[in-house]
């Protein structure tokens, strides 16, 4: 046993000796390293042993058979051998040497697991979503071809004369400071600092580079008399021939003086050509406006990106009337140093205006699934009409909302013809056919909710889409006592199959079929739901749809029991969306209106449904690392009274996406016995700001407010119930990861402590 021992702390010594510095993931080698000490000891051991007893239990050992024509030698190698197969007669005591061999093995091996990281070597790093929580950061990998070479940088500006007035002295001291700035936000020596360089030639194309990005820098903010200059140990970098070997470590100083603004004098845009074109008068208005916005006016700063900017609109507004092949034919930029001013014309050549010529349409999928024909159709562009870059945009917009295409390139020709059309090319690959996802959202009153898909994508290859998703929700939350009764969830079932370019290529017709069970505290409603009709994409930012609808529920409550209902009718609405980011807004603006009259049959009402939802988002700054987001909506029901209409479609409020620190659909009109019911009004807002921190990682706070009406008007009078609290958001590639905290500021009996709240994506 000692042995043991000893060979499980040799083994155990050198794994930490090759342990990693900070290297706490290593601990268990010490384990495994003993665990192969053990095997060699108890291997050699027990081969001795066998063989051993193997010739004292010969005579008396009934599984001994000695053969006629075997030697000694040969008999015990063969009766070691018989024995070693699962004959263990004569053996029982071997296996409890083994068995005390590995306990004390094992037993050593975990102890010292535990203690090695008390050992006085070298702290763990810890990093967590790329961010360094703690310990010696690792340093990078550099890879430099030939000898290292380091600098150090300094900026000064240059010397100034003596006794000047004190406001010109204040002057001459802002634009240095503006000229450093500037400097340091544009120069590759001072962004690339910290890092060595690849030899001499490394650091004189960095100082040399420099020249140009400076200078273009100063272009850039209006200042043409600029002064740069770029010395190492001494030296102007310019007279700095390439092979001159510089020392190991060099000193690098950067003088810059960017000189005065200059401002327009003469700011214009022309054309070649005096014969008028077709659409010219209405460009011009156009231009005139644009050209303001955007600061190309006499007496404004002489910015080089402005000219680019005009340059870049003016080729854009006469693509926008035909002129597919318009370019710059001519600009001229000239700087009075003197008079701190600039004169810039910019001269277009529009060529002749085009026609779209014949689309031909090229699937580079294997194999394609997508009839080609169909696709064409698609795009809406047709033979003979006016170039467009927009109808271009567009139609690639719509070919990839079908969801069908991997990559979608739409290219003009380089030349128009002859007579006037111009020719497109279209290349599409398609994805794959079928796909399946899920998700989930946690929140401690709501408790688990999991969801989960099947797609296909080209049923028939006209880009018609089935989907079927299943969900359940309420898992072992507050709000059902942790349950884990599967009767206290709730489930969704359903398919939803779309065909797109029904009528025109921005109309698709829907029809979706579910099941559903809901179990709230307040209700439960199982029903099947049907709904049939189109959706229509008018421009980019504004849709719409119309349904056909059919349900048949049956809702149990706390005031009425159970209850069934029929109910056929219509529902439509209108959607504008601005949004930059669907996921992650930072600015833009959301709205939606909809409209839902439907007859219900128990009853014999005719009832209506109006919604109506406001969002705003405004970013603080060009980054958007401070957002500022709010959300309004409101809700009524006319045509029959609370008691008449089912629960599931009277309004409450409450949960992750409403009212957060309440638990979902929990708010409602209070009855007598804490007994809640919906309401036939409804109005609610939430405010959030939200400050990017470091890297991915941000902070949102946030308040929520919002009432329901027991009449179809809202009752601006009665409590509103409000919820505050703090979030943290990591982005990703699919929204960002959200983790919620919220307190229910006026909290009665029944509603938690506090929400907590997981999911992707931005609450609103």
């Amino acid at each position: 046993m000692d042995l043991v021992l000893a060979n499980c702390a040799g083994a155990w010594r050198a794994a930490v000796k090759n342990r990693e510095p900070g290297g706490s993931g290593k601990i268990n080698f010490a384990v495994l390293a003993c665990f192969a000490a053990l095997d060699k000891i108890v291997h050699k051991r027990r081969t001795a042993a066998q063989r051993k007893r193997a010739i004292a239990a010969r005579s008396r050992c009934a599984c001994w058979q000695k053969p006629a024509a075997w030697g000694r030698k040969s008999r015990e190698s063969s009766n070691y051998s018989g024995l070693s197969r699962g004959n263990n007669c004569c053996f029982d005591n071997s296996a409890p040497l083994a068995r005390r061999a590995a306990a004390a093995c094992v037993a050593f091996g975990l102890a010292m697991s535990f203690i090695t990281p008390l050992l006085p070597l070298p702290a763990a790093a810890f990093t967590l979503f790329g961010v360094h929580i703690w310990g010696k950061k690792p340093d990078k990998a550099v890879n430099i071809i030939g000898e290292a070479k380091y600098y150090s940088l300094s900026f000064a500006p240059f010397a100034q004369r003596e006794n000047v007035p004190e406001a010109k002295a204040r002057a001459v001291a802002a634009r240095s400071a503006l000229s450093i700035k500037l400097a340091k936000a544009n120069s590759l020596l001072w962004a690339e600092r910290k890092k060595p360089v690849a030899g001499s030639g490394g650091v004189l194309a960095k100082a040399r580079g420099d020249y140009n990005r400076l200078l273009a820098a100063f272009y850039a903010a209006g200042r043409y008399g600029s002064v740069i200059s770029i010395t190492i140990n001494g030296q102007e970098a310019a007279n700095i021939p390439y092979g001159t070997e510089l020392p190991e470590h060099n000193e690098i100083v950067i003088r810059v003086d960017s000189g005065a603004q200059y401002y327009f004098d003469k700011a214009e845009l022309g054309r070649i050509g005096s014969s008028p074109l077709a659409g010219e008068a209405k460009l011009q208005k156009k231009a005139a406006v644009e050209q303001k916005e955007i600061g190309y006016v006499r007496g404004e700063p002489a910015q080089s990106g402005v000219i680019l900017a005009a340059q870049a609109q003016a080729i854009e507004e006469w693509r926008q009337q035909g002129y597919a092949k318009a370019k710059i034919a001519e600009r001229r930029v000239i700087a009075d140093h003197a008079a701190k001013s600039v004169d810039a014309l910019i001269e277009v050549e529009p060529g002749r205006q085009a026609h779209f010529g014949a689309l031909t349409v090229r699937n580079i999928s294997a194999p394609p699934h997508m009839d080609s024909a169909y696709i064409a159709w698609l795009t809406g562009l047709k033979e003979g009409e006016i170039y467009s870059p927009g109808a271009l945009a567009k139609a690639k917009a719509r070919l990839n909302r079908l969801e069908v295409f991997r990559s979608v390139t739409l290219s003009e020709a380089e030349t128009i013809a002859p007579n006037g059309l111009l020719p497109l090319s279209l290349i599409v690959q398609e994805r794959p056919l079928r796909r399946f996802g899920g998700g989930g959202a946690y929140s401690t009153i709501d408790g688990l909710g999991l969801s989960a898909y099947w797609l296909h994508r080209n049923l028939f290859g006209h880009g018609e889409r089935l989907r079927f998703e299943a969900s359940a929700a309420n898992i072992a939350g507050d709000r059902n006592k942790s349950s884990t009764d599967p009767k206290d969830y709730s489930y969704n079932l359903g398919g939803t199959f779309i065909r797109p370019g029904i009528i025109t290529p921005d109309t698709d017709y829907v029809a979706s079929l579910r099941a559903e069970r809901e179990v709230l505290d307040n209700y439960t409603a199982k029903g099947v739901y049907f709904s049939n009709g189109f959706n229509h994409s008018f421009n980019a930012r504004l849709s719409g749809y119309i349904y056909a609808d059919a349900a048949q529920m049956r809702i149990k409550d706390n005031i009425w029991g159970h209850r069934n209902f029929t109910i056929t009718g219509l529902s439509g609405g209108l959607l504008y969306d601005s949004r930059d980011n669907k996921n992650d807004a930072a600015r833009g603006y959301y709205g939606q209106i909809a409209a839902q009259p439907f007859y219900e049959a128990e009853y014999g009402n005719m009832i209506g449904k109006m919604t109506a939802e406001g969002r705003s988002y405004f970013a603080f700054d060009k980054k958007n690392r401070l957002v500022f987001a709010v959300r309004g909506k409101i809700g009524t029901i006319s045509g029959a009274p609370i008691a008449e209409l089912p629960s599931n479609m009277l309004f409450f409020i409450g949960g992750g996406g409403s009212v957060r620190g309440y638990a979902y659909r929990s708010i409602g009109i209070y009855k007598k016995g804490d007994k809640i019911i919906g309401g036939r009004s409804m109005l609610e807002g939430s405010a959030e700001l939200r400050a990017a921190l470091y890297g991915a990682i941000g902070v949102v706070g946030f308040i929520d407010a919002g009432i329901v009406g027991q009449d179809s008007a809202p009752d601006f009078d009665q409590n509103a119930k409000l919820g505050a609290g703090l979030g943290l958001r990591y982005k990703t590639g699919m929204g960002p990861l959200r983790l919620d905290v919220a307190l229910p500021l006026n909290r009665e009996r029944g509603d938690s402590r506090y929400g907590l709240y997981i999911g992707i994506g931005q609450a609103f």
